[in-house]
């Protein structure tokens, strides 16, 4: 069984520290283990805090990845953790590259994509097969569909069983997604990955690396589309909330 991450606290949520998150989820399928990922950053603790069922979905997923800066500054200030941001879509491409690798094996682990717009995730799909011939990729299936369609795509996976299904559907509807219906691949690890689809099928860019590197990937974001301002907004509120739950929490420790 896969050792257990280490844990620490971003204003009430957990967030795992691991020396290597694509070997841990890769062991995970070894073992068939299923695992939820969740990709935490500053936004998505801020509806959590307003939104108590997305609240226990991270708290119950088995491993919560720290993808925002303002959730890696929060560990490296206030918890002294020396923590590296892990942005999902490169914990993403980074077990794909891994299950491409794997074309040796006699049933190699299937992968599904989910979300995005009508062909969005067939095309990051075809993406990753050019990428990666040995990749084997059972399906995908676009994020507008009808009631009929989606009971069509939950008997599918049943049937199928991929082991990686990626859903991008924006936050926070895919971890509800995922919560709701991790029942039908049991051993599965199910990742939201919200807008890469996108990226690996060429409608968008990423910020570029140096952006990236110094935790401002989304000014980049906010420069490209900038109706995500209201969005932003949870940056300083998630710093305000930071500073005010640290003080709180050391008046605690001291009494």
């Amino acid at each position: 069984m896969s050792n257990l991450p280490k844990s620490f606290s971003v204003l009430g949520l957990p967030v795992h520290v691991i020396a290597n998150y694509p070997n841990w989820l890769q062991e995970r399928l070894e073992q068939s283990q299923g695992a939820h990922v969740v990709t935490l950053n500053a936004e998505m603790t801020m509806q959590a805090e307003r939104n108590q069922a997305l609240s226990k979905i991270i708290q119950n997923a088995e491993l919560v990845i720290p993808d925002g800066a303002g959730v890696v500054l929060y560990l490296q200030l206030l918890k002294k953790q020396n923590v590296n941001r892990v942005p999902g879509i490169e914990l993403a491409e980074a077990l794909l590259q891994n299950l491409g690798q794997s074309s040796s094996k006699l049933n190699p682990p299937k992968v599904f994509f989910y979300g995005g717009s009508p062909g969005v995730a067939q095309k990051a799909a075809d993406y990753w097969q050019s990428l990666s011939p040995g990749l084997s990729i059972a399906g995908s299936h676009s994020g507008y569909h009808s009631e009929l369609e989606e009971e069509q795509l939950k008997q599918t996976l049943a049937q199928i069983q991929p082991q990686l299904i990626l859903v991008g559907l924006g936050v926070p509807r895919q971890e509800m997604w995922i919560a709701q219906n991790r029942h039908l691949c049991p051993q599965a690890i199910w990742i939201g990955v919200g807008g890469s689809f996108d990226i690996w099928s060429g409608i968008k860019t990423r910020a570029p690396n140096w952006l990236g590197k110094n935790n401002l990937e989304w000014l980049y974001r906010l420069y490209k589309e900038p109706w995500r301002w209201k969005r932003m907004l949870s940056l300083p509120e998630f710093a305000l909330k930071s500073i005010v739950y640290y003080i709180t929490d050391r008046c605690a420790i001291s009494q």
